[in-house]
């Protein structure tokens, strides 16, 4: 069994010396280096990119510079999406958005952990588990994403949140570690005001 199959069937793997790893990463910074790089006039450039380095794109996207992650094969971005500056993806695992997703700047979405045992932690052995972000979800700044959540869609998730357990749809959530607060409603509608709908 290859390193890759490894990870993908949620064992320990070599992420830091198997020559194939090491390749597939290097690889991958080398586009992100080229996208980061890109004048942010250079839409068509910048597009090219990311197709080359994200799995699978399913729509229109905005992603602002920097942008980082591992091995880009592993994302999939639904339509509409959209980062902020200094997004960082770890995606040893499948990482899944859905549609409509908002992202603020200086998130992290790990899939990656690390061994608990010393010895297998200092032969460079991690576990990968994929992350699921359902659709029209909206993740504040400075938020983390720890390995093998899922946030359900319509949901928010509050800056500076660290999500280690999965978080429902339809709900409001944030801290450290991440809880709900609360449903949403249809109350939240009117929180700011719409212009041209004033009462």
């Amino acid at each position: 069994m290859t390193e890759r199959e490894k990870a993908k069937a949620g064992y320990l793997y070599d992420a830091n010396y198997d020559e194939s790893i090491v390749k597939d990463i290097t690889k991958c910074k080398d586009l992100c280096f080229e996208y980061n790089a890109c004048r942010p006039s250079d839409s068509e450039k910048r597009k090219e990119l990311i197709n080359k380095i994200i799995g699978e794109v399913k729509g229109d996207f905005v992603i602002t510079a920097p942008f980082w992650c591992d091995y880009g094969y592993n994302i999939t971005i639904g339509e509409n999406f959209y980062t902020n500056h200094n997004c960082i993806i770890l995606d040893g695992a499948k990482v899944t958005f859905g549609d409509n997703v908002f992202i603020a700047p200086n998130c992290c979405f790990s899939t990656a952990g690390h061994a608990f045992d010393v010895e297998q932690r200092n032969k460079g052995l991690e576990i990968a588990l994929p992350i699921t972000v359902g659709n029209n979800v909206w993740v504040g700044a400075g938020v983390t994403v720890l390995p093998g959540v899922t946030i359900g869609d319509n949901t928010i998730i509050g800056a500076g949140s660290i999500v280690n357990k999965d978080i429902p749809s339809g709900v409001i959530a944030a801290g450290n570690p991440c809880k709900v607060i609360r449903n949403i409603t249809e109350e939240d509608r009117y929180k700011y005001p719409v212009y041209g709908q004033e009462n």
